[in-house]
């Protein structure tokens, strides 16, 4: 069926649509109230089908490539926009805008059910209880404030101190009142349970109060301390963006607010509770094919708060209108559990607040860093003719000793940086290394669903690994750029000369021997290393702790021979202990099979 054929065939139904290229590569993700007329929208039909003359430039380009395109039906408008957004994440379109920052902000919370209060982090809502009051969310800071409260309040410091009935160091350091075994009055504890209240609501206070206690360290020669508090004092300043807007009311709001250059948006977020800025956050956005506000404004709020009801509830303020906030505050409504409110403020103190943030975007643009990184990234796209710019790079490798201890690894590079909280690490089961490289492709593949995929793909290795990578990402319907780096071969050998790496990048049509001095192998070089540097560091100790696991074995009368067999069938350690022992006695006599069961029982 033809392209003209399938949207004159369209349902007036509530659904999904995906336009894809000559190459079947996926280009767009759209939702719809109703498919028919949304997706005629975009076309003219005489003298030939066209793209309509109204469209942006970004979405006149996209409908060009579009070759042929395919509908999901669902049963309303809201069930397509979560549907749409979930499919966005896993198979990352050419022209939509992809969002990284999935991440939950802390909460500070105290239970004043309990007889002595305490607070504690939580990322969600504790219990449906009136008693328990939130302080919240934090970008950064959250764990720091928590700990300079129970620096300054003679609190209850620990969940488990009550339990003992006997004083600890604590009450010895006047860090506690010491209520497990003293018999402190209701009134006095409150009067510590309410300072920190108000040190948590007002940073002024927490950061002179810390000052304080940092300078009495350091005039007491108790450096090592006072450093620490130091360190503490600036990552809680760094929280928020610092105003003296004060609405002098119990006002909360959220509010986020998006500006763009060229290549690169920034969202800025700012959180008000109780009338004052508690914290702020902000994210660079690349824009790989042009900028939509409406797009982005719709996948913010999405992703903020796409896990669950947070713990504070608070009207919402935009800087702007845009397509789609009814069906989002619908949406919102159905997470909020209570009606969700997205404003956009026109005068007053609220205009206010979104001045604020909006000054906030347009300082970040312009001290954005990154101009020589994305030069660097332009001319890499350029030269290996990438689909995207690589804003988001995974490069992989894996490690072994003669078959044993196998391991995988990705390491992930950002904002011209290393993602190191995004790393991760695989045990494998397979023996060659094509098979290795196939096991730690799909299992990264396979997380799409929880972890988006990047730009590109680096791979450790030859011609025949890249095109293990490709078949792999497109089984799954996913199109990623992908790259291979392997070293220069003579006589079947790979070859470094005096210490210079003489390494060949592959694309699916062409191979690279660039020069040693130039900036765009270094780059992918520097990548390389890294994940090589990876995959050793986690091939080490994972083969200490089978060594160690070993000669344990060993002591017990389980000979090295037999270890081998329990790892060749069943992988690792870990999975070796979760094993019954009729499971055992298949490879191994019953006596060994008991003294295995017995060791890790």
């Amino acid at each position: 069926m033809t392209l003209e054929e399938t949207i004159k065939q369209l349902p007036d139904s509530a659904g999904i649509y995906q336009y894809f290229d000559t190459n079947g590569r996926l280009l767009y993700i759209g939702k719809a109230k109703n498919l028919a007329n949304r997706v005629k929208s975009y076309f003219h039909f005489t003298p030939h089908l066209r793209a309509n003359t109204n469209l942006s430039g970004r979405i006149t380009k996209m409908i060009n490539e579009t070759h042929s395109m395919n509908y999901i039906v669902v049963n309303s408008e809201h069930d397509a926009l979560i549907l749409e957004n979930s499919l966005i994440k896993q198979l990352h379109p050419k022209y939509n805008i992809l969002l990284r920052d999935d991440k939950t902000y802390p909460y500070i919370y105290v239970d004043n059910a309990q007889k002595y209060p305490r607070f504690e982090i939580t990322r969600k809502i504790i219990a449906k209880s009136s008693q328990i009051t939130y302080y919240g969310p934090y970008s950064v800071g959250a764990r720091d404030i928590l700990d300079s409260i129970y620096e300054i309040c003679k609190l209850v410091q620990k969940k488990g101190s009550l339990a003992s009935k006997k004083l600890c160091l604590y009450y010895q350091i006047q860090k506690c009142l010491g209520p497990c075994e003293l018999p402190i009055k209701d009134e006095v504890y409150e009067k510590e349970l309410k300072l920190a209240q108000e040190l948590i609501q007002n940073k002024k206070l927490l950061i002179q109060k810390l000052e304080e206690k940092m300078h009495f360290y350091a005039e007491n020669l108790r450096f090592e301390e006072a450093s620490e508090l130091r360190d503490r004092i600036e990552r809680i300043s760094r929280s928020q963006i610092k105003s003296e807007i004060d609405f002098a009311s119990g006002e909360n709001y959220d509010i986020f607010v998006i500006k763009n250059r060229a290549s690169r948006a920034v969202v800025v977020r700012i959180f008000m509770r109780h009338g004052k800025i508690i914290s702020s956050s902000h994210d660079f956005i690349p824009l790989n094919e042009g900028y939509d506000e409406s797009e982005l404004y719709q996948r913010v709020l999405l992703e903020f708060y796409a896990h669950e009801k947070p713990p504070i509830i608070a009207p919402i303020l935009v800087a702007s209108e845009f397509d789609g906030l009814e069906i989002i505050e619908k949406h919102l409504t159905k997470v909020f559990e209570k009606k969700a409110q997205i404003k956009i403020p026109k005068r007053g103190n609220k205009k206010q607040l979104i001045e604020l943030a909006l000054l906030n975007a347009q300082e970040l643009l312009k001290q954005d860093t990154n101009k020589d990184e994305t030069k660097l990234l332009e001319e890499i796209q350029e030269l290996f003719k990438l689909q995207r710019l690589p804003n988001r790079v995974e490069i992989f490798d894996n490690s072994h000793m003669s078959g044993m201890a196998t391991v995988g690894a990705m390491v992930v590079y950002e904002d011209a940086k290393f993602d190191k909280k995004s790393y991760r690490t695989y045990h494998l089961q397979a023996k060659d290394e094509y098979a290795q490289m196939r096991e730690t492709l799909s299992r990264r593949v396979e997380s799409f669903s929880k972890n988006s995929p990047p730009d590109l793909w680096i791979i450790d290795g030859g011609a025949t690994l890249l095109k293990l990578a490709h078949d792999i990402v497109s089984s799954h319907g996913v199109f990623i750029d992908i790259i291979a780096i392997s070293k220069e071969k003579i006589d079947a050998k790979a070859h470094r000369a005096k210490g210079r790496a003489n390494d060949i990048v592959h694309t699916l049509k062409e191979s690279f021997k660039l020069k040693s001095s130039d900036k765009r192998l270094q780059w992918i070089q520097n990548l390389r290393d890294e994940a090589h540097r990876s995959a050793i560091t986690f091939h080490k100790k994972t083969k200490l702790k089978r060594d160690q696991e070993s000669k344990l074995l060993n002591l017990k009368g389980i000979s090295e021979a037999k270890v081998k067999k329990l790892l060749n069938h069943f992988g690792t350690f870990e999975a070796l202990k979760s094993v019954d022992i009729e499971e055992l006695g298949t490879l191994l006599n019953p006596k060994d099979a008991k003294t295995i069961k017995n060791i890790y029982n």
